[in-house]
């Protein structure tokens, strides 16, 4: 029984643990081999972030639904590779559009060369990622086409804020969907399809890929607020310092609109006021760590982790849907 990546993942089958440690050792090669450029600084820039670490999330997901077909079918690493160059390039551009100093435990690379150069650096990932893909073949080249689409559309969404009389609840969840859930959901569809395994499985592992990655990042939002440690990579209340409405803020909104409690309209006074002054954010932190609306963002996370589970129902039993099983769990046990 080993665990498997950084989230944690127990496996207990050991052809299943093999396939999926020797997978991974593969991904990181072709990462950083994907990385090099002719230009010494293109290659420590975009290197920034692969040598940094990170989850490698989408990747196992890749390698754990291939498991329903050829887990050793030539594309399934190359398509590992690609969906997390595509997240990486996304990580680029976000921590710009944030004005983030950290990420992953080290300075962000607009913190450190700039933000012309963060943007230039995703966008050269980008290419790279694409250069893979058209040799995965023109349908995979389509799905990730479109699930970038969907990625920039869930972008743009959050940065417009919802619509006159949306519930910005509803509205964020959709920016999840968009902005997490496509990429995750295309780890699950392209380590299928490359595998071979039947469409009805590819289509299951596609709709479970989509709620695991909300599930995923409702568990970093918990994370940000709830946790003393730096698991997510950022400092513990990042996105409040940055001002990013997240899911436990919004209920804290939500309920403070629907009870008029004047403990709670305080409290989103002031979220509205300076949070880059430590004694604010302190004490911001520490009360929403005992809102309800903190809890309420637990359930949340639990319910989009239990949707995921159960998507895996039509699938046969075995170590690999195990395993899937055990990635909603690792997902949950992060907000916990």
């Amino acid at each position: 029984m080993t665990v498997v990546g950084p989230l944690g993942l127990t496996v207990r089958d050991q052809t299943l643990e093999a396939d999926a440690l020797a997978g991974l050792a593969a991904v990181e090669e072709g990462l950083l081999e994907a990385t090099k450029s002719d230009v010494p600084f293109i290659t420590e820039a975009a290197q920034h972030l692969v040598r940094a670490g990170g989850k490698r999330f989408r990747p196992l997901l890749v390698l754990l639904a291939a498991q329903f077909g050829d887990p050793h079918a030539p594309g399934i690493v190359p398509s590992a590779v690609v969906v997390e160059l595509t997240h990486l390039a996304t990580l680029y551009h976000d921590d710009v559009m944030d004005e983030a100093d950290v990420r992953r435990g080290v300075p962000s690379a607009n913190n450190r060369w700039g933000n012309s150069l963060a943007v230039l650096t995703g966008d050269f990932l980008f290419a790279r990622a694409s250069h893979i893909l058209a040799d995965l073949g023109p349908e995979a080249v389509r799905i990730q086409a479109e699930a970038f689409e969907r990625l920039v559309t869930g972008q743009i969404l959050e940065t417009a804020g919802p619509r006159d009389g949306r519930d910005p609840v509803e509205h964020y969840l959709d920016v999840l969907a968009g902005k997490t859930g496509s990429l995750v959901a295309v780890s699950g569809r392209l380590g299928a399809m490359m595998a071979g395994a039947d469409e009805s499985v590819i289509s299951v592992l596609t709709q479970y890929g989509e709620r695991l990655g909300i599930a995923f990042q409702l568990a970093d939002d918990v994370l940000d607020i709830a946790s003393d440690s730096h698991e997510s990579g950022k400092t513990p209340g990042t996105d409040l310092r940055e001002g990013i409405a997240t899911l436990p803020v919004l209920h804290l909104r939500a309920q403070a609109q629907a009870s008029g409690s004047a403990a709670d309209r305080e409290l989103c006074a002031l979220l509205d006021g300076d949070l880059t002054d430590d004694a604010r954010h302190a004490e911001v932190l520490h009360r929403l760590r005992a809102h309800p609306a903190l809890e309420q963002a637990r359930r949340d996370t639990l319910r989009y982790a239990a949707e995921a589970r159960a998507m895996l129902a039509p699938l046969p039993t075995g170590a690999a849907r195990s395993a899937l099983e055990g990635l909603c769990d690792a997902v949950v046990h992060r907000a916990g």
